[in-house]
C-alpha cells in the first residue's frame, strides 16, 4: 500500500474527528455561546448537510486542477475553519464555520477517495478504502472521546485547536508524500464533466447509493442516541458513554480492517455479513435495552458489524461509477451523508412520538434490511450480466483506457508507468 494512502487515512482522522466531537460537547457550546442545545445541536446537522452537498460541487468544479493541489487547499480551509471556529466570538460565526469546514471536508473524502484508489489496481480496492475509513475509526475511538474529554477540562474550544493542529500536521504529510499531477496528465486521463455524468443513467449506480444511504441511515438512526439509550434505559452513569463509545470504535477498526481484506475477493459475501449482522445486533440491542452489561457489549459488535460492509459499500459504487473517476468519490461521500442526515432525524421521529430510545434500534435494523435487500438486488444484476462482483486485474472489466494505469483510476498520480502498487 503507497504511503500516500495511509497519509490520506491520517487526514480523515482530523476530519472524523471534527465531524463527530460536537455530539458530546453540546452542553458546553450552548453555555458559552447563550443558545439552547438543540440550536448547539444545529451545528452538527449543518456539518451533514454541507458534506451532502459539497462533496459533488467541490468534485465538479475542481475537476480541471491537479488532485494534489486540489486536496492542499481543501485541507488549508478546514484547517482556516477551525482556526476561526475556536475563535468565534458568537453562534452565527461558528456556524457559519461549521458549514465551510463541512464543504471541504466532503471535496477532500471525493477528491482523495479518488486519489487512493488511482493509487493502487482494482484488486486492492477495499483494501485501499479501509484505510481511508480506518481513519474515521480511530477518530471514534480516540479523536471523538479524547476531544470531547479536551472539551470538557479545558473548553470547547480547545477541541477546535487541536483539531487545527492535527489538520496542519496532515497538510505536512499530504505535501510531502502525495505525488504531483501535470496538466498534461490531467487533460490525457479525465473525461469530460458532461460523459462522467453519463454513468448517473445506469440504474446500478443509483441502486448501489441507495443501499449505502439506507446503511448509513439505520447506522445513524441507532448510533446518534446511544448515549441516552445507555443512561436512561440502560441505566449506565454518564461516566459509561466514553467507554462505551471506545468500545464501539474497537469495533469499527477491527469491522474495517477485515472488511477491506475480505471485499477485495468476495464483495457481496463480506456486504450480507456485515449487514445481516448489524441487523441482528439492533435486533438483540431493542430486546435488552434495559440490561447494561448486553447492551455495552452488543455496542462493540454493531460497531464491528456495521463497519465490515462499509469498504465493500464505497468499492462497489467505485466500481459501477468506474466511467466518472471524478465524481465517484463525490457520490459515496453523498451517499453515506445522505443517510448520516436522514438517520438521526428519523430516530428523533421516533422518540418524539414517545417509543422510547430502544425504538431506535427497531428502526434502524429496519432500514439495514432494506440495505440488504439492495445488496442481494445488485448481486442479482452481476450475476445476470455474467460477469465478476469487482474488476479483475486482466480482464475485460480492468481493461486499461490507456496504458500503464488500471481501468475506473481517476488520474495519473506522477508514478511511473509500469510501477506497481508495492513498488511505490
Amino acid at each position: 500500500m503507497p504511503l500516500a494512502v495511509y497519509i490520506l487515512g491520517a487526514a480523515v482522522f482530523a476530519l472524523g474527528t471534527s465531524e463527530f466531537m460536537l455530539s458530546g460537547l453540546l452542553p458546553e457550546v450552548a453555555d458559552d455561546l447563550d443558545v439552547s442545545i438543540p440550536s448547539a445541536g444545529l451545528l452538527i446537522s449543518a456539518f451533514a448537510i454541507g458534506m451532502v452537498v459539497g462533496a459533488p460541487v467541490l468534485a465538479a468544479a475542481t475537476q480541471r486542477l491537479p488532485r494534489r493541489t486540489t486536496l492542499v487547499g481543501l485541507l488549508a480551509v478546514f484547517t482556516a475553519g477551525h482556526v476561526v471556529g475556536a475563535l468565534a466570538p458568537g453562534y452565527g460565526v461558528l456556524f457559519v464555520c461549521r458549514v465551510v469546514s463541512a464543504v471541504a471536508c466532503a471535496g477532500f473524502w471525493a477528491v482523495g477517495a479518488a486519489v487512493a484508489i488511482s493509487l493502487v489496481p482494482p484488486q486492492a480496492r477495499a483494501r485501499t478504502m479501509a484505510v481511508m475509513l480506518g481513519g474515521l475509526s480511530i477518530a471514534n475511538i480516540a479523536g471523538v472521546p479524547g476531544g470531547a474529554a479536551l472539551g470538557q477540562s479545558l473548553g470547547w474550544r480547545s477541541a477546535f485547536w487541536a483539531v487545527a493542529l492535527m489538520s496542519a500536521v496532515a497538510l505536512v504529510g499530504l505535501l510531502l508524500f502525495v505525488p504531483r499531477t501535470s496538466p498534461q496528465d490531467i487533460a490525457a486521463h479525465r473525461p469530460a464533466l458532461r460523459t462522467e455524468l453519463r454513468v448517473y443513467r445506469d440504474p446500478q449506480v443509483w441502486l448501489a447509493m441507495t443501499t449505502t444511504a439506507l446503511f448509513a441511515a439505520g447506522t445513524f438512526c441507532f448510533f446518534s442516541y446511544l448515549a441516552p439509550l445507555l443512561t436512561d434505559v440502560a441505566g449506565l452513569d454518564e461516566g459509561w458513554v466514553p467507554a462505551v463509545l471506545v468500545l464501539y470504535g474497537i469495533g469499527a477498526l477491527i469491522g474495517t480492517v477485515v472488511g477491506g481484506r475480505l471485499a477485495d475477493t468476495h464483495m457481496f459475501g463480506t456486504l450480507y455479513a456485515g449487514l445481516g449482522s448489524a441487523i441482528v445486533v439492533l435486533v438483540l440491542i431493542a430486546l435488552t435495552a434495559e440490561y447494561a452489561p448486553a447492551v455495552i457489549v452488543l455496542s462493540g459488535l454493531f460497531g464491528l458489524g456495521a463497519f465490515l460492509c462499509s469498504p465493500g459499500l464505497n468499492a462497489r459504487i467505485f466500481e459501477v461509477a468506474a466511467g466518472a473517476p471524478t465524481l465517484a468519490g463525490a457520490t459515496t461521500t453523498s451517499s453515506f451523508n445522505t443517510g448520516n442526515t436522514i438517520g438521526p432525524w428519523a430516530g428523533g421521529l421516533v422518540i418524539g412520538g414517545g417509543l422510547g430510545y430502544a425504538w431506535t434500534a427497531w428502526l434502524g435494523a429496519l432500514l439495514v434490511v432494506a440495505a440488504l435487500g439492495g445488496a442481494w438486488l445488485q448481486s442479482r444484476a452481476v450475476q445476470r450480466a455474467g460477469r465478476p462482483a469487482r474488476p479483475v486485474a486482466g480482464g475485460a472489466d480492468a481493461a486499461p483506457r490507456d496504458a500503464g494505469r488500471p481501468a475506473g483510476a481517476p488520474e495519473s498520480t506522477g508514478v511511473p508507468e509500469g510501477t506497481h502498487a508495492g513498488e511505490r
